[in-house]
């Protein structure tokens, strides 16, 4: 099975692209592409921690009303939700209504302030994680890496929910902390040089977790 699909422009992109009409879009201007703003690290985050089970077409369809419901992913605002504001997200037929993952949302908005607090951002923590050296061309895909497998370990020590290997890794495809288009796609040189002029967030602390 070739590992690309050719795009409206006549270019290679990645497979999976041509799995639904909304993925050029994603696949061309987000995914891979380095993040280190907060908020959107915490919004993806999440979104794959909803994404566990179901298809990313799915969670795609929906992501702005995830993102009405959850303000924006406002880390302190989630923080602060109650009981009565996971009740009122369980009956938004916009987001997927499962208490479990809307729970672990709440959770994780005050496990990651204690992270910000202790690191000076939640950017600093996730970026340490990145996969050192040259990134490899992927030659078939995968769905952890020895970087999510610490990553998620560490997260869960912290308290951390629906953070497995395989979602974690999801995340560090989106957000550039690796870079997994294939060899032959159009956009994989232009997510490495966004990657070697991306500015690596500094951490207040560097102590181990756990």
């Amino acid at each position: 099975m070739s590992d690309v699909t050719i795009g409206p422009d006549g270019a290679p992109r990645c497979a999976w692209v041509a799995a639904a009409p909304e993925f050029l879009r994603y696949h061309d201007t987000e995914w891979g592409f380095p993040v280190g703003d907060d908020r959107r690290l915490f919004e993806k985050i999440s979104l794959e921690g909803f994404q566990s089970g179901l298809s990313w077409r799915t969670i795609l369809a929906k992501r702005e009303n995830f993102r009405a419901a959850f303000h924006q992913f406002d880390v302190d605002r989630i923080a602060e939700f109650t009981e009565r504001d996971v009740e009122r997200l369980l009956a938004d037929p916009g987001i997927i209504r499962h208490r479990g993952k809307i729970e672990a949302v709440v959770n994780n908005a005050r496990r990651a302030q204690e992270l910000i607090h202790r690191e000076g951002s939640l950017a600093a923590f996730l970026w340490g994680y990145e996969r050192a050296g040259d990134p490899p061309v992927p030659s078939a895909p995968v769905s952890t890496s020895p970087e999510s497998v610490a990553l998620s370990r560490d997260l869960k020590k912290l308290g951390w929910k629906f953070v497995g290997p395989t979602t974690v890794y999801a995340f560090m495809q989106a957000m550039g902390l690796v870079n997994d288009h294939t060899a032959e796609c159009v956009w994989r040189g232009e997510v490495e040089r966004a990657r070697a002029a991306f500015v690596r967030p500094g951490r207040l602390g560097a102590a181990a977790v756990g």
